[in-house]
């Protein structure tokens, strides 16, 4: 039997359908074994001898040992595996190495054809199709009242590449979101900074007005108004000089969702009260997440519950992805563990009928009706809808520490730019077949180099 794979899909998924049909043939007792199919990875010499490798002789061999003597270990497994592997023109060559690892390598002249088939019909002819048809992809997100630093970049564009990938898998929706901080105790940076870390009354201060802001005082509300669009221009045209396009939805739009929020994740008890505050446990973690703070406030997990309902259950998203550094790991870490919880509790009614009469069972129906679970995650992280945390390393300054958000110490990512373009400006000035070139090539040229060179 030749499978000819002619189809929109990774190399790795096309090679596990073909060790799929091995694996039927080789083990017939065994229908429902899963491919285990890897990329290969170069030992310390750097030396890689195939491309992927099938790993399932190992696991498999105690499973059928007995119903199939004719295979004495691991290895015999892996070598009838790879006999049973049908022709396909991917497939340049296919070996067993040490206790069972059928090794893959593949054609050279099946790569070259695929590139070509790429470059001529397009990226989106050839790249695979995704099993969910909603996406968003969270990154940037720099923070209102303050210039995008340096620190803002990685984000940003990692997260743009990300978002420029998936769109050639051609899914339904796919959402660049840019999740602007808008409101918090860094309002009014640099000066009102210094004051914050240094005089404990303008602190407490700070943290009233933060709360009157989140329950919707108009006077702070038109401060901030305010203070938004003079910030939301500013970050508008770093985003146009780097290519970048988001759509933006602000940690105040999901601020009406925040008591709902935690209201259903109360009703599934999974909200706790400590020392006046609201809190979450969950697996693993020793200290919880903070759903609302003592004073009646919220802070960044409020936020982020209520925004990961919304994505859920009103956006429909299917995989969420979120880009940050590394330093934000445990936050998301926690952030989707409370939502695998409510998970578990979320979907089953509880509505005793006690004795048996018309009104009971009346009411019985009505509740059914009227209940709905909502969307949280399932208990197993791989099954949708998914949530992926996407880490990078800190952005640091010259002494070693994280750029914050909040310091005034940081590099402008408006003069990161400007000097990239700048020495790229002198570098073709410098050159003799640049002379002929107009000013606006010229710019342009810079630009497109520089801030390449940036990316």
């Amino acid at each position: 039997m030749f499978i000819e794979l002619d189809c929109p899909s990774s190399v790795k998924k096309q090679l596990a359908e073909l060790f799929r049909e091995s694996l039927k043939a080789t083990v017939p007792s065994e229908p429902d074994v899963v491919p285990l199919v890897e990329a290969c990875v170069a030992n310390k010499n750097g030396v890689k001898h195939a491309d992927y490798q099938c790993n399932n002789a190992m696991s498999l061999f105690p499973i059928i040992k007995e119903k199939q003597p004719e295979f004495r270990n691991p290895r015999s497994l892996g070598e009838g595996i790879a006999k049973n592997l049908p022709p396909s023109e991917m497939v340049e060559s296919c070996f067993v190495a040490g206790s069972g690892y059928v090794n893959i390598v593949l054609s050279k002249k099946w790569i070259a054809q695929s590139l070509q088939k790429m470059l001529t019909s397009g990226i989106h002819s050839w790249a695979p199709r995704l099993p969910v048809k909603r996406i968003l992809v969270d990154f940037s997100s720099p923070n209102i009242a303050k210039e995008m630093h340096v620190g803002h970049l990685r984000s940003t564009i990692i997260g743009d590449t990300i978002a420029r990938m998936l769109e050639f898998c051609q899914p339904e929706c796919l959402i660049r979101r840019n999740h602007i901080g808008d409101w918090g105790t860094q309002e009014f940076y640099k000066t009102s900074k210094s004051k914050y870390d240094s005089d404990p009354d303008f602190k407490t201060k700070a943290r009233q007005s933060v709360v009157k802001l989140q329950r919707g005082d108009p006077k702070y509300r038109e401060a901030w108004h305010k203070i938004c669009e003079v910030s939301r221009a500013e970050y508008n045209k770093v985003y146009r000089r780097l290519g970048v396009h988001l759509e933006e939805k602000p940690e105040s739009f999901y601020n009406p969702y925040i008591p709902p929020t935690l209201k259903k994740l109360e009703k599934l008890g999974l909200i706790e009260d400590s020392d006046g505050a609201r809190v979450i446990f969950v697996e693993g973690v020793d200290r919880p997440l903070i759903a609302r703070k003592s004073d009646g406030g919220y802070n960044y997990f409020s936020t982020d519950l209520a925004s990961l309902w919304y994505r859920l259950n009103i956006e429909k998203i299917d995989w969420n992805i979120y880009v940050t550094d590394v330093g934000q790991w445990q936050h998301f870490d926690m952030l989707f563990k409370a939502f695998r919880r409510a998970g578990c509790r979320d979907g089953s009614i509880n509505v005793g009928v006690g004795v048996v009469s018309w009104t009971n069972i009346s009411n019985l129906f009505k509740n059914l009706f009227k209940y709905t679970p909502c969307r949280w995650l399932p208990k197993d992280a791989n099954e949708y809808p998914i949530c992926t945390h996407v880490g990078f390393g800190l952005v640091c300054g010259d002494d070693g520490k994280r750029f914050r958000s909040r310091s005034s110490e940081t590099v402008r990512l408006v003069d990161l730019l400007d000097e990239a373009k700048s020495r790229c400006k002198d570098t073709l000035l410098e050159r003799d077949n640049a002379k002929g070139w107009t000013e606006e090539e010229i710019d342009k040229t810079a630009e497109a180099i520089g801030y390449g060179a940036v990316k």
